[in-house]
């Protein structure tokens, strides 16, 4: 039976569960030392203690299972860096009957509650820092949209916690910031589309001073929530007290009334109001948690982040310009979003876009400033589809279904000495606290062991990049220690506004491969490799010119093969493959086909939307972006897993075809005629009724539980909207071979190589000598 919780407790997945002693070992290994980390996610094996961790007094290490002790001395010694630290005194009962939580061998993960600075005098009314919403609407869009948009918000506004704080900006031509707090009258400062501006001179017009200039430990008399009263509350209102205003306010918002030429696009100044949202967040006090929630339909053609021309001849760029260097605003947008980044990141406060357009609105350029921050991003076609709607809802809700939303996360890596951390990929940024385990080389996020994540939430995932130090093979590590130890400490905010840390400590063996390469083999996670190459392919193709992604996955793969495939030189039938890696060129096939590797059938849009969320979730759905899932539905057997190929297409069997970003159900031929008949509302036909239900139902119980919501397909063979499963099946058959296909079945036209094909070349390559 397959592992139903692959992550466990410590929500941590590895490429190799067992690691050779010396980088030279490593690097034959083809597949990268690397680990997927969910900082927090929940699991009810996890005690929750009420007080702060015991840090290491040399490498700040947390007190784990792993630490040894001298219960007569009160001494545990680090088993990173061997430091030998003295308990305080309250922990002076401990023995070895008698142990604190985090001393359990089974608790590796603990979580910490710290209590924030009470205030002297009433302990009890310990300020919390509210959350804080600014909501930033774009005008420039049909009625139709706007109205859409603009009940989404209503929607949103009730769900909210009371004591959360709320500002609007609104945006077309200008950006026109709303002053909540002037309940007399509508009263909007404007700021001009079309010059950039400073978080200063946002601060300035808006007559707010700047954040940071207040010492926040007293919490001084007039100080509630953590805002001045007068200040700042004439913009961010607590939801229960400006709802009524804002509701107003939305139902007299019109769309932009700025004309618009014939052939042209509207003017709309995205960078421009995101400026302002972030500079307005800018009078909070520091460790406020706050977010940008974006609402845009279309791309900015005004000031700064411009992404194209108002010229509607002018199309928006596309991949091909991209790669032709033919793109003239793309390297200057995304500068501009560079900047608003790193202004966000000092904040600690988070950009979560919501795009609804046929065409594109800038994500690609966004994407840094949504990555670095931790932020939320959903692309979907307009404001009324249930892609957007149902997605911004989950943002909002409480309980079960809710995301979990967390702010002002800090995470630290320690690793026992022969480890260095050569970078993290996924929504975080890197401190660049530098280390004696930070590698020379860079992946993504590194130059660090401390990195900032100003959003996460439950599902939110990371990938840490391992090297080892070059050692000479004198001094491998495993003579000394067989065990190596990592540990990630993540402190954050959660939703009402309590610090928590969770320490998470792991262990894992050294094996010298020069003597066996069976621990190893056995040690090997196949899903979690793919995942990894793939997030690594992705970053290659956004950051080195020129990389050819199809052709360094072939040659990884090939590598890979001749070191760990057992065969007799130059002979492809000898090859075989142990059952450990069976499935991992298989899954390279689906990565080379994916959507992450041929982006030209895409938008730069989409491409980037992909990537932020190949980033970001777990394996087991990240896998699923790579390689879809199949099941098959038939009268003859119940529900079960189907090949990813056409061969699966039958004429009386239904499918289900689970792609992450879409969920397609697929009728046979058969089916669809029986079903265009109305025999589902015959009472003799109750099981056809039933077998129509069965995918439908599963369906949306895949929808139910993921954020963003994917895009639901029904479709029937030879349907026009049948492409949506065709374009992932392997293709086993096509029009060059379709001389022996099933009677029932289907062929794709296409000229890419089948599995069987691809299997076969690589068989031929890995073997020679």
């Amino acid at each position: 039976m397959a592992n139903s919780d692959p992550e466990g407790v410590d929500g941590v997945r590895m490429t190799w569960n067992v690691w050779p002693c010396t980088k030279l070992e490593a690097s034959k290994c083809v597949i990268p030392l690397a680990a997927s980390i969910a900082p927090i996610r929940p699991h009810s094996d996890i005690p929750t203690l009420p007080y702060a961790p015991l840090r290491c007094r040399t490498c700040s290490a947390a007190l784990n299972a792993y630490s040894r002790v001298d219960f007569l001395a009160k001494i545990w010694i680090c088993p990173f860096c061997y430091q030998r630290n003295q308990f305080p005194p309250h922990y002076a009962m401990i023995s070895e009957t008698n142990l604190p939580c985090e001393l359990y061998p089974q608790y590796t993960t603990v979580q910490y509650t710290l209590q924030t600075n009470p205030d002297p005098n009433n302990p009890s009314n310990a300020p919390q820092l509210q959350p804080v919403f600014v909501f930033v609407l774009d005008t420039c869009m049909i009625e139709e949209e706007l109205v859409f948009a603009k009940s989404a918000l209503k929607q949103a506004i009730g769900l909210l916690p009371e004591q959360a704080l709320v500002g609007f900006v609104s945006f077309g031509t200008q950006a026109h910031v709303h002053e909540l707090g002037f309940t007399e009258m509508s009263k909007v400062y404007v700021f001009k589309g079309s010059k950039e501006i400073s978080k200063e001179q946002v601060l300035e017009q808006l007559g707010l001073p700047a954040a940071g200039r207040r010492s926040t430990a007293g919490y001084p008399k007039g100080l509630q929530n953590g805002y001045t009263n007068t200040v700042v509350n004439r913009f961010l209102l607590p939801a229960s007290d400006c709802e009524f205003t804002l509701n107003s306010l939305l139902d007299e918002l019109q769309t932009d009334q700025w004309p618009v030429q014939a052939g042209h696009r509207a003017s709309r100044c995205t960078g421009v109001a995101l400026s302002v949202a972030a500079g307005l967040l800018g009078a909070c006090l520091p460790g406020t948690g706050a977010r940008i929630i974006a609402l845009v339909g279309g791309p900015c053609t005004e000031g700064p982040g411009t992404i194209v021309s108002k010229d509607l001849s002018e199309p928006v760029r596309s991949h091909k310009d991209l790669f032709k260097d033919a793109a003239p605003y793309f390297k200057k947008a995304v500068k501009f979003y560079d900047s608003l980044a790193k202004q966000l990141v000092d904040q600690g406060h988070v950009l979560d876009l919501f795009a609804s357009a046929l065409d594109q609105v800038g994500v690609a350029e966004m994407k840094v400033a949504i990555e670095r921050t931790g932020g939320l991003v959903v692309l979907a076609e307009s404001f009324g589809h249930s892609v957007f709607k149902d997605s911004f809802k989950l943002v909002f809700e409480d309980g079960e279904q809710s995301l979990g939303l967390c702010f002002n996360g800090m995470l630290e890596i320690s690793c026992s000495k022969e480890i260095k951390v050569q970078g993290i990929i996924g929504p975080c940024t890197s401190l660049e606290k530098k280390g004696p385990n930070v590698s020379d080389t860079v992946i993504g996020e590194g130059n660090t062991t401390t990195w900032k994540m100003c959003g996460l939430d439950k599902s939110t995932c990371l990938t840490v990049i391992f090297d080892l130090s070059s050692t000479d093979q004198s001094n491998v590590p495993e003579t000394v220690n067989p065990q190596f130890y990592l540990q990630f400490l993540t402190s954050y905010q959660d939703p009402e506004g309590k610090t928590l840390i969770r320490v998470t400590t792991v262990t894992r063996q050294w094996v010298d491969i020069s003597v066996s390469t069976e621990e190893l083999i056995h040690g090997f996670d196949q899903e979690t490799a793919a995942v990894v190459m793939a997030r690594i392919t992705s970053l290659k193709m956004e950051t080195e010119e020129g990389f050819d992604a199809t052709r360094w996955l072939d040659r990884n793969l090939i590598r890979f093969c001749s070191k760990f495939g057992n065969y007799r030189e130059n002979d492809p039938s000898s090859f075989l493959l142990n059952p450990c890696f069976s499935l991992f060129p298989q899954f390279i096939f689906n990565l080379r086909r994916s959507q992450f590797v041929q982006v030209f059938n895409n938008s730069p849009d989409e491409t980037a939307y992909f990537r932020v969320l190949l980033n970001k979730e777990n394996i087991t759905n990240a896998a699923v972006m790579v390689q879809p899932s199949l099941i098959s539905y038939s009268f003859n057997s119940p529900p079960q897993p189907a090949l990813l190929d056409v061969a699966s297409i039958s004429a009386d069997h239904i499918l289900l075809l689970d792609s992450y970003f879409s969920i397609v159900v697929f009728h046979g031929m058969t089916i669809a005629q029986w079903r265009n008949m109305g025999y589902q509302n015959q009472p003799e036909h109750q099981a056809f009724a039933l077998l129509l239900e069965a995918p439908q139902v599963d369906a949306q119980i895949i929808i139910r539980d993921r954020f963003p919501v994917p895009r639901l397909v029904v479709c029937d063979q030879h349907g026009s909207q049948a492409r949506f499963l065709l374009a992932k099946l392997n293709p086993s058959a096509t029009y060059n071979n379709a001389t022996d296909i099933a009677p029932g079945s289907d062929i794709i036209f296409t000229d890419d190589v089948s599995l069987q094909v691809f299997c076969e070349h690589l068989q031929r390559l890995a073997v020679q000598s």
